[in-house]
């Protein structure tokens, strides 16, 4: 198989699948090294493709129809993250990325994709495994997410309750 053709098997592997497809998966598909479709994936972004990276693999995104893109603006300690992040779950929004805003590399994003609470659970747990640290520690906890709602009025319920809990930063 060219690169040509292995590209958009990719692709259509991604478009296809529901959820995350690891690199090492896909280069078990496709018979070929996990460097090969690192740098296939960079080469098919390098096209125009919206892959999205995440710690469970690569994914298309997929949108939902008419779904609105909203920033929110949140504070809270490492502890609250889970507490966090199932308000906006449990509300029907998706959680796209997070980023924050670093001293010296400016803007830093990384992709969450998170719409379940079993997603926030692995999540979750993920963080507690590797003792590593969430990007908001660097900026005193507070952080930007893009969320993905099917409403504005599911986003005002949402900002409401990161409000009453104290995760919302406001003026």
């Amino acid at each position: 198989m060219n690169s040509v053709m292995r590209k958009d098997n990719i692709l259509k592997l991604l478009k296809e699948s529901e959820t995350p497809i690891s690199g090492a998966d896909l280069a078990e598909k496709l018979g070929v090294s996990r460097q090969i479709i690192v740098q296939d994936i960079a080469l098919i972004r390098a096209e125009g493709s919206q892959i999205i990276a995440t710690s469970k693999g690569y994914m298309y995104p997929k949108y939902l129809k008419n779904a609105i893109h909203k920033t929110i603006a949140v504070k809270h300690s490492s502890e609250m993250m889970g507490e966090e992040l199932y308000i906006i779950v449990d509300y029907g929004g998706k959680v796209l990325d997070i980023t924050v805003e670093h001293p010296v590399y400016g803007e830093i994003k990384a992709n969450l994709m998170l719409s379940t609470k079993e997603d926030i659970d692995t999540f979750v747990e993920e963080f507690a495994k590797s003792k590593a640290e969430p990007l908001s520690v660097v900026t005193n906890g507070v952080h930007l997410h893009t969320i993905e709602v099917p409403s504005n009025k599911i986003y005002e319920l949402i900002k409401l309750a990161l409000k009453e809990k104290g995760f919302l930063l406001e003026d």
